[in-house]
């Protein structure tokens, strides 16, 4: 015969995700409070089954909870502060590999040298145009929060010091067809109105060209006040920080 003694809760590892660690301390509070699942879940208006959820790391919590956590348990806030931390993360890990940090040191530069060969750069799209660029392949509200993450960082650009960005583009990446017509039609628009900006200079190198050093890919060069420079390559997967003085130096106009 079958025991209908109710099953004791598994033990929980150590935490290994924001969500997670927002999992263990409901946990630890509610059983503080001499509190079951289902105690709780009824004092706060939720179910047991997704009070049990969230505590195993199962679920994301969701901001009315963190804050009724707070409430119930007085954390000050605490609850919180984890979805906050939780929803900083989740939008770190839509970013590609080693690009967060270069965001942290773009919005400190004081110069920017950037070479394009393939699109219009970041620092100069539209929303549309960003929408389009970055729609493969992922859902409606990464693309979003992406687009967002972009059009955000075009605040260096703008204030009583912005920073002086230098943009070579190779033809080609103000020619590709990005969105279609109307897309392009606005996104090459808002490119003439950036190039009348003081603190932007704007190049094209034609087609006609033929061979030179920037067919190599598309880089960043960031010059700081009382920092070394750094520069920023762009992979498939990824980018690269490179802080080693020659290297940064080979890739720098004079």
């Amino acid at each position: 015969m079958e025991s209908t003694m109710p099953r004791r809760p598994r033990d929980l590892e150590v935490p290994k995700t924001p969500i997670e660690y927002f999992g263990a301390e409901l946990r630890a509070c509610r059983e503080a409070a001499g509190l079951g699942r289902p105690q709780l879940g009824a004092r706060l208006g939720y179910s047991p089954q997704w009070v049990g959820q969230i505590e195993r790391g199962d679920n994301a919590p969701s901001e009315d909870f963190a804050k009724d956590c707070d409430t119930f348990f007085e954390t000050k806030g605490a609850f919180l502060r984890l979805w906050e931390w939780i929803q900083r993360l989740g939008h770190l890990q839509i970013l590609p590999p080693g690009f967060a940090e270069f965001l942290q040191r773009e919005a400190r530069a004081r110069v920017i040298h950037k070479f394009e060969a393939m699109v219009v750069t970041g620092l100069f799209q539209t929303r549309e145009y960003a929408y389009e660029q970055l729609k493969a392949g992922r859902t409606p509200e990464e693309v979003d929060e992406l687009v967002a993450t972009r059009l955000d960082r075009q605040a260096i650009l703008q204030g009583e010091e912005p920073c002086h960005l230098v943009v070579v583009f190779d033809e080609y990446a103000i020619r590709r067809p990005v969105g279609g017509p109307e897309v392009m039609r606005g996104q090459i628009q808002h490119l003439i109105e950036l190039a009348d900006r003081m603190n932007v200079t704007l190049q094209i190198v034609p087609s006609a060209k033929g061979s030179y050093p920037g067919v190599m890919g598309a880089f960043t060069v960031l010059r700081f006040e009382e920092e070394p420079d750094l520069a920023y390559v762009e992979g498939h997967v990824g980018g690269q920080l490179i802080e080693r003085g020659g290297t940064v130096r080979a890739r720098a106009p004079e």
